[in-house]
C-alpha cells in the first residue's frame, strides 16, 4: 500500500506468524468507537527483513505500529527513544514514528495488570506471584506487575540465567516496591503461588506445561498469555488441578487499548471491546480477523 500525506492515518502490526492477529478488529472497533478516523492492518514480516519493514513502512507514511513475535527486542534497539518500560525490558510491542524519531514503549505488562485486576478483579497487591519464562513476554511484564506491589515476584526459567538477568534488570524497582524478586529455575520450584502466569512460548507450540502442579494453591490463578486454542492445553492443566484457569485475550485488548492511547490520547473501553471480541469468538462462523 502507497500512503500519503493526505491519506488516513495509518498504522499495522508486524510479526511473523501475524494472519491469526485480532489487533486489526480491535483498533478498528476502537476508532469506531472513541470516533478516531484510522487505518490497521497486519504486516507478515521476513525473520530477516524487520528493519526494513519498519523503515519502509514509517517512510510511506505510517504513524505507529504494533510489533508481535518474534520483533520486540529488534523494535527495542531500533527505536531512538525509549521509554522507562523499554529500557527496563528491552523489548518493545509499541512504536511510534514522528518527525523521522521512533519512539518505543512497551504496552504488554500494562495489557496483563489491567486485564487481572480490572476485568478478572483480582488484586496484585500482598500476593505472591509465580511468571514462568525470561524471554521478551515476560520482560514486558515483569516492570508493571511490580508496580500492582505483590508482596514476591518469582521468575522461573528453564535457563536460570536467563531469569536472573531479567531481575537484575528490574532489582530497583523491587526494591522501591518492597517486592521480594526471585530468580529459579523451573526444575527447581517447591513454593506454591497466589498467580501463576505462563510468558513462555509452551502453549503456542503445543508443549507441556512447564511447571508441575504443586506451584498452584486451591483457588489460585493460572493465566496464560496466550488465548484461543493455543491456551486450552495450560487453561485445562489448571482447571484440573483446582485453580482458576484464564487466557490472554483481556491482556491482548488491554495492551492495544493502551497503544491505542499512546497515539490517539483517547483511551477507549477495553472491557466493553473484550467482552464484544470474546462474543465474536465463541461464535459458530467468527472470523478471524
Amino acid at each position: 500500500m502507497t500512503l500519503s500525506a493526505t491519506s488516513i492515518d495509518q498504522y499495522c502490526v508486524m510479526g511473523n506468524p501475524v494472519e491469526h492477529s485480532r489487533s486489526p478488529w480491535i483498533h478498528a472497533r476502537f476508532a469506531e468507537l472513541t470516533g478516531q478516523a484510522l487505518h490497521y492492518e497486519r504486516r507478515l514480516v521476513p525473520l530477516d527483513g524487520f528493519a526494513q519493514a519498519l523503515h519502509g513502512f514509517a517512510a510511506a507514511g505510517g504513524r505507529g505500529c504494533n510489533i508481535t513475535v518474534p520483533f520486540k527486542l529488534e523494535a527495542a534497539q531500533a527505536a531512538t527513544h525509549r521509554s522507562e518500560r523499554v529500557q527496563r525490558a528491552g523489548a518493545a510491542n509499541t512504536l511510534t514514528f514522528k518527525d523521522g524519531a521512533i519512539h518505543a514503549d512497551n504496552t504488554d505488562g500494562l495489557g496483563l495488570v489491567a486485564d487481572i485486576e480490572r476485568n478478572a478483579d483480582i488484586r496484585l497487591a500482598g500476593r505472591d506471584v509465580l511468571l514462568i519464562g525470561a524471554g521478551g513476554a515476560a520482560a514486558g511484564a515483569l516492570g508493571p506487575l511490580l508496580a500492582a506491589g505483590p508482596r514476591s515476584i518469582t521468575v522461573a526459567n528453564r535457563t536460570v540465567a536467563r531469569a536472573q538477568a531479567l531481575v537484575q534488570a528490574h532489582a530497583s524497582l523491587a526494591l522501591l516496591q518492597k517486592t521480594e524478586l526471585l530468580a529459579q529455575s523451573t526444575q527447581a520450584l517447591e513454593a506454591n503461588f497466589d498467580i501463576i502466569i505462563n510468558a513462555t512460548a509452551s502453549s503456542l507450540a503445543g508443549g507441556e506445561v512447564p511447571v508441575p502442579a504443586s506451584v498452584l494453591r486451591p483457588g489460585s490463578l493460572a493465566y496464560d498469555m496466550m488465548y484461543g486454542p493455543a491456551a486450552q492445553g495450560f487453561l485445562d492443566w489448571a482447571t484440573q488441578h483446582g485453580a482458576h484457569a484464564r487466557d490472554g485475550l483481556g491482556m491482548l485488548v488491554e495492551q492495544a487499548a493502551e497503544a491505542f492511547l499512546v497515539w490517539r490520547g483517547v483511551r477507549p473501553p477495553g472491557g466493553q471491546v473484550l467482552a464484544e471480541l470474546r462474543a465474536l469468538m465463541a461464535a459458530p462462523t467468527a472470523p478471524s480477523r
